[in-house]
């Protein structure tokens, strides 16, 4: 993304006052340059306002015509010729009395709904899971003391669970809201877990940081939480981490950090590459540049004596969607006040845990990720002399990401991939296994708490993670196919296709649009630094304890809680008239006109509130790149501005891994042989079937002698061969009966390969031709007759 130096200068000044340098041709032709660089801000505002414009008529015209439809069609049934005339009297009665009832009961939900907000924070705002819990490790113990602790999930009534199967640790976002969302239904990700055996163990925080307590404590409570995991079951494989939302980048840090402690990371709707998206949508990007940068938590921090409050951010949330949090989701309960009120509640006990960070905790976080997008580019660092680099992780990494979540866009989710990486070589050449999947449209809680995703998604993640351990290094795609059954019994094929960096979604948009994030970033530091000499020292001798817990108490969100509960003396009637209303309940029909008129006029409010924030995002967007497109702004943020230096393979080739490998072209054995020789035929395929992967994985990590190798020693193996089919691959066959040197051997290995990709006639001619050139340089006769059966497990029985 960097531009040339030229491209920052402003040609037509320098063409004006150095006459005596510039000739007549060089005063035009910089003269155009400026006018190009202004035409690239034109282009950017155009098509952000065409974009959010057409999508606005589009959408709304739509929803107009429906609404359209749906009044004459009520007319026409209200005036229609043989009804009653005193029907609509009839059905005015039912509709008021039906209302009025339905407020009573509304009123009291929410009168509820702030006491549970009040009996929740007064119990610390403990996690809202559904399953029962013990406490193992308390970060307050920890020699960094942290408010995090470590959860270990009971499992319900008549499931078991296994302490030699792989565990699984959950970490939830701590982003203004508590923990719990990752096991808030039994279809859930700690669900799907449970189900499969699995131990599952949950991070979780408390309401309040400890005093001083900085990002890099909470990582080191994480890192000692998957330690105590490892110790708790030395027999089970390496514990796989998954990462919901600001959990998911949390977990990138973990895994940078301590490369060694982890299995697989799965980020889920994990915001990573903060400045990517789509021109015409994502205005929440923005914020940065509009709202200045790390200035407000500074300011927000001081006001509240040090600490941030969630609150602010739960805010920002709601402020996307307006016409879903401030009216859909009341309207929505008012409706359905009759068997919705239970769901309304559980879900606003977690939607209401305000939760608090320390400032420099929340300052990291703008700083290093939302505004400097630090973490992609390998540049954060935890802390003074601690950089992080992505590209130290070793376990396999898994990417959940949705066009539908308008929080985390699928261009933050994977765009980190193609920063953090020159390509998709590098990827191999680090001996690292990236794997995505893209939902077409589950919203960001969705990923979460979905029932079809815990049913679909993760539960195929689940059981798909040893078959990923056994893939070659590279970037691969996870596509998840219906093949049968419904509902529970539904089941599902799954393929991993090898992708290129450019495959990417939205990888052939290119990344103009966030060259001005460069200027947002300098500015955001200016403005950090400026307060924190001049207004910082004002703001914080301002501030007591006192007066800033009063202003916690006065957030717009507490007070809208505390005013709608039993500490107002203005609702302590509710609870009674709500149970009188309950039993005198006479609900209006659902074809009552003026419930139809009243659904028709809730549509139209919130669609009113709909357009209200699509122009209002329209504006946002187009104000950013009025400011921070232009050529003035792009040499402000200059140094910021860059584009990862792509080595060519000639380059790569000489890196440290690669010619360690190379010298180990003609050495090893059997194992060596076998995994090379499953490398060049997942090479030649692409698209590895996961039936096909798990008879790799089978005979990876069940059969001897792949069973004794130690993880870490069959990893190794597995890179190394990576590596020398990637820069030696005609070598890598040439080669091969320098590592199989007895006849036996041979055939042994020929039918171990034939076996993994199954029948003859299923083969791809490809697959198939790689395996006849085996055959052939190892001085064996062409395949003729399938391997369905596992050739190394009389082996295995006999080591037994």
């Amino acid at each position: 993304m960097r531009l040339p130096h030229s491209d920052y200068v402003n040609p037509f000044f320098n063409a004006v006052t150095d006459g005596n340098a510039w000739t007549a041709r060089q005063r035009a032709l910089a003269l155009t340059a400026q006018m190009s660089e202004w035409s690239g801000v034109g282009e950017l505002t155009s098509k952000a306002a065409g974009r959010h414009f057409s999508n606005i008529s589009a959408t709304h015209g739509e929803r107009l015509r429906t609404t359209f439809n749906a009044l004459t069609g009520l007319v026409a049934e209200v005036t229609k010729p043989g009804r009653p005339p005193l029907a609509l009297v009839s059905d005015a009665r039912a509709y008021l009395q039906d209302r009025a009832q339905r407020a009573v009961l509304v009123a009291d939900a929410l009168r509820e709904r702030g006491d549970t907000f009040f009996a929740h924070e007064a119990a610390g705002c403990p996690p809202v899971l559904i399953y029962d819990y013990d406490v193992v490790v308390d970060g307050r113990d920890l020699p960094r003391p942290s408010n995090y602790m470590l959860l270990r999930i009971k499992p319900p009534e008549g499931v078991e669970v296994l302490d030699s199967k792989r565990p699984y640790i959950i970490i939830d976002p701590r982003a203004g809201h508590g923990a719990g969302i990752g096991g808030f239904k039994a279809d859930s990700q700690v669900g799907v877990a449970l189900k499969a055996g699995h131990p599952v163990y949950f991070t979780s925080f408390r309401r309040e940081p400890e005093p001083g307590q900085t990002l890099a404590d909470v990582t080191r409570a994480e890192a000692a939480f998957v330690r105590h995991v490892q110790a708790a079951h030395p027999d089970a494989p390496k514990p796989v981490v998954i990462g919901n939302c600001q959990g998911g980048w949390a977990t990138l840090v973990l895994g940078a950090s301590n490369p060694d402690i982890t299995g697989p990371l799965v980020l889920n709707g994990a915001p990573v590459e903060t400045w990517s998206g789509d021109v015409g949508a994502n205005p929440m990007r923005y914020n940065a540049g509009l709202l200045g940068g790390q200035v407000l938590p500074m300011f927000w921090s001081d006001f509240g004596d040090g600490v941030f409050d969630g609150a602010w951010l739960v805010l920002n949330f709601e402020m996307l969607n307006p016409g879903r949090t401030w009216f859909r989701k009341y309207y929505d309960l008012f409706e359905k006040v009759d068997s919705e009120r239970g769901r309304f509640l559980e879900f606003e006990k977690w939607w209401s845990g305000f939760f608090l960070l320390n400032e420099p905790e929340i300052v990291w976080i703008v700083r290093e990720l939302f505004v400097g997008n630090k973490l992609a580019r390998n540049e954060a660092r935890l802390e003074h002399g601690r950089a992080l680099d992505v590209k130290q992780i070793r376990s396999p990494i898994i990417v959940f990401a949705s066009h539908g979540d308008n929080i985390t866009p699928v261009k933050q989710a994977l765009n980190w991939i193609m920063d953090a990486y020159a390509d998709e070589t590098e990827i191999r050449i680090r001996g690292q296994r990236i794997v995505y999947m893209v939902h077409d449209s589950i919203g960001h809680l969705g990923i979460f708490v979905s029932s079809s995703i815990a049913k679909r998604e993760h539960a195929e993640v689940a059981s798909t993670l040893k078959t990923i351990e056994a893939l070659a290094p590279g970037l691969y795609e996870m596509v998840i196919e219906d093949v049968a059954g419904e509902g529970h019994s539904k089941h599902f094929t799954v393929s991993f296709a090898e992708r290129r960096i450019s495959d990417l979604p939205g990888y052939g948009d290119g990344r103009q649009d966030e060259v001005p994030f460069g200027a947002v970033e300098r500015m955001s530091e200016l403005q950090g630094e400026l307060y924190d000499i001049f207004a910082r020292p004002l703001v914080q001798a301002s501030v007591t304890r006192a007066s800033a817990e009063i202003g916690r108490q006065m957030h717009p969100l507490r007070l809208q809680r505390a005013l709608l509960s039993s500490r107002n003396p203005l609702c302590g009637a509710l609870p009674a008239a709500a149970e009188a209303t309950a039993q005198a309940r006479q609900p209006a029909a659902e074809d009552n006109p003026f419930v139809l008129a009243e659904k028709l006029l809730a549509d139209a409010f919130e669609q009113s509130l709909d357009i209200i924030r699509d122009v209002r995002d329209a504006w946002y967007e187009v104000a950013f790149f009025s400011i921070y497109a232009t050529p003035q702004m792009r040499w402000f943020g200059r140094a910021f501005n860059f584009e990862r230096t792509r080595k060519s393979k000639e380059e790569l080739v000489g890196l440290p891994e690669v010619q360690s490998a190379l010298l180990h072209v003609s050495s090893g054995g059997f194992v060596e042989a076998v995994i090379r020789m499953l490398i060049l035929l997942a090479e030649a395929r692409g698209t590895v079937r996961r039936d096909r992967l798990e008879r790799s994985a089978r005979v990876l990590t069940k059969d001897e002698p792949f069973r004794s190798l130690p993880t870490a020693r069959r990893a190794q193996i597995i890179h190394e061969q990576t590596l020398i089919v990637e820069y030696a691959g005609a070598a890598a066959i040439d080669t091969l009966p320098d590592l199989l040197r007895t006849p036996e051997e041979r055939r042994r290995a020929a039918e171990v390969v034939q076996y993994v990709p199954g029948a003859l006639a299923d083969m791809e001619p490809r697959t198939l031709a790689m395996l006849q050139r085996f055959r052939q340089v190892l001085g064996l006769p062409p395949a003729t007759l399938d391997v369905l059966e596992d050739p190394l497990t009389s082996l295995t029985v006999a080591a037994q």
